[in-house]
């Protein structure tokens, strides 16, 4: 699903022949928690690149200061997590069509000549594994989207890009889904309301919401679920979420977390950066694993 040119990559024949391993990283505060390292570091393994992929701990002043002390080390890229994707946006001195839309990135490559790429690969990372991992077709479908944040706006393009035949987006504060409508109204049939005004059965809801961290769910209609209703949380867990769990006792065909969306998502940014597109599947299984230890 990579939409960059190739020149736009770093070149991996050259860099897997390095001496030292090429550095990359993911960038956030805080970051301990972050899967990514586990991730990126399984892709390089099994496509035998010579990387090295570490979490750092960024300064939530001084974002340019954490990111430019990364390059000196010789950070090839880093990906980006909370609170610095818009930062990273604005560190950026290019910008690929999905982050210009997305308004934030969530990853970065460092050229050469000095020049820094932006992009954002969680749309791409949820398309992949909703069709791919789980074969389910959005392509002429009827789609609500629960949330109208960062989260949400990320995912937009490469969701239209697959046309469904509409999607709503619902939130508690009516003026942004309005707003995230027009702005993505060139794509595809694009509305928003308020989490109440949802009317109508889905084929396809994504919950974008942090609600399930909080255990609380969006005050959506009952009704917007039926039989062949497949439901999306981003958030993921040890345990079921709230959102997936109301959704399979109202009868839900299918519910799936977002744990697969990080993993598509990393490989992405992985393909981005080398060149190489990593099978995601084992890797997938390892974390699902890792999160029931």
């Amino acid at each position: 699903m990579g939409v960059l040119n190739m020149t736009l990559t770093n070149e991996p024949s050259e860099q897997a022949n390095a001496s030292a391993p090429d550095l990359y990283a993911v960038i956030g505060s805080p970051i301990q928690h972050s899967k990514s390292p586990l991730i990126h570091n399984a892709f390089a393994q099994q496509t035998q690149q010579s990387l090295s992929y570490e979490a750092v701990l960024g300064d939530e002043n001084d974002f340019k200061g954490s990111v430019d002390a990364f390059r000196a080390r010789g950070g090839c890229g880093l990906n980006v997590t909370v609170p610095f994707k818009q930062d990273a946006f604005q560190y950026a001195t290019e910008h690929s069509e999905r982050a210009l839309r997305a308004g934030a990135v969530n990853t970065l490559v460092f050229r050469e000549d000095g020049s820094v790429l932006a992009e954002n690969t969680d749309g791409v990372g949820i398309v992949t594994d909703i069709q791919n991992n789980h074969q389910v077709l959005i392509s002429d479908k009827r789609v609500l989207i629960l949330g109208a944040g960062g989260a949400v706006r990320g995912i937009l393009e490469p969701l239209l890009s697959q046309r469904p035949a509409e999607v709503v987006i619902a939130n508690r504060t009516v003026s942004k889904a309005e707003e995230l409508a027009t702005d993505f109204s060139d794509l595809g049939c694009v509305a928003g309301c308020g989490f109440e005004a949802v009317e109508g059965v889905f084929d396809l809801i994504i919950n974008g919401t942090s609600a399930s961290l909080a255990g609380e769910l969006p005050p959506v209609p009952e009704a917007v679920i039926g039989a062949e209703t497949v439901c999306y949380d981003m958030m993921y867990g040890a345990d079921q979420t709230v959102f997936n769990a109301w959704a399979d006792r109202l009868g839900a065909k299918k519910t799936i977390d977002g744990l697969g969306m990080l993993v598509e998502q990393a490989a992405e940014s992985f393909f981005i950066w080398r060149g190489i597109r990593p099978e995601t599947g084992a890797v997938l299984e390892k974390q699902r694993a890792l999160l029931h230890q």
